[in-house]
């Protein structure tokens, strides 16, 4: 009786610790009083700076309510999944198994010729001058990743199962998203629709959120989620109505390509992922 009146202890505390860490984490978003928009350069260079603060915070989070015999067993640095063993897989295969399902929408964009736009050097390098090509493309998925999947889920998964705690984790992200009304409503939005758009975002979010704690724990590295996050940052949420732009036979191709994406991607999910892959014995074989 009392192990377990100790370990829901353990895992409300836990709980809390992630909880309060997504409010600082948002909160140091809004320490500098600005009146400019969030793409305002200014707003955007002080945000760089919390959410760099934050990458420091964080890891005291992780440290601080991790059991002992955790930190026994591995150390903080493996527990981010800062590691070298299966790091180059960690890299490539989680973004390969992404753009498998993104197969709709990356033809989509060959068929509009974007594909010859990314052969072209100057794009990439006026992209790292642009400081909201930057935040979207490297602070935000670099930020978001460490907070929320590497300092959050080895706290998770110290009381929960790796599959409840791919589920739980997310929470706190897509929680953490709904901010953006503020902003949305401050450029003119009323609130309802400022809600609507937020609820959408908070069901992506948490969906990708799901699937960037699933990659975190089956890889045991921090890469691996960070790479994708980038990625889907870049492709953007689907658009699907694109799809009618098209006439036959390219739209025809093009459902079949998307459906054919997801249905790779489900094959192919569990097999890409296998923790031996990516020597991970920490977060996952024990299960």
């Amino acid at each position: 009786m009392e192990s377990y009146i100790l370990r829901e202890y353990i895992c409300l505390t836990t709980a809390g610790a992630c909880f309060l860490l997504s409010v600082v984490y948002v909160a140091s978003l809004y320490i500098w009083k600005s009146p400019h928009s969030r793409d305002h350069p200014s707003t955007i260079k002080k945000r760089f700076l919390s959410v760099f603060i934050m990458m420091f915070i964080s890891p005291l989070f992780l440290y601080y309510f991790s059991q002992e015999h955790v930190l026994q067993k591995a150390s903080l640095w493996q527990l981010l999944g800062l590691r070298m063993h299966g790091l180059l897989p960690a890299t490539v295969i989680p973004v390969f198994l992404t753009m498998v399902l993104f197969l709709g929408p990356l033809s989509m964009q060959g068929f509009s010729g974007l594909w010859k736009l990314y052969a072209e050097p100057m794009y990439w390098m006026s992209n790292l001058t642009n400081l909201i090509w930057l935040r979207n493309h490297v602070v935000a998925p670099l930020s978001e990743e460490f907070t929320f999947r590497a300092c959050m889920l080895p706290l998770l998964l110290q009381c929960y199962r790796p599959m409840t705690a791919v589920f739980v984790c997310p929470l706190f992200f897509g929680v953490a998203h709904f901010h953006h009304m503020v902003e949305r409503m401050r450029s003119g939005l009323d609130l309802k629709r400022a809600l609507m758009i937020s609820c959408f975002q908070f069901s992506y979010t948490t969906l990708f959120g799901a699937y960037s704690a699933f990659l975190f724990a089956k890889t045991g590295h921090f890469v691996a989620p960070f790479a994708v996050h980038a990625f889907c940052n870049h492709m953007g949420f689907p658009d699907f109505a694109e799809i009618l732009t098209y006439k036959d036979p390219q739209r025809m191709l093009l459902m079949s390509l998307f459906v054919l994406g997801l249905v790779g991607w489900c094959v192919l999910l569990t097999p890409l992922t296998n923790p031996t892959w990516y020597s991970n014995h920490l977060f996952w074989r024990n299960h």
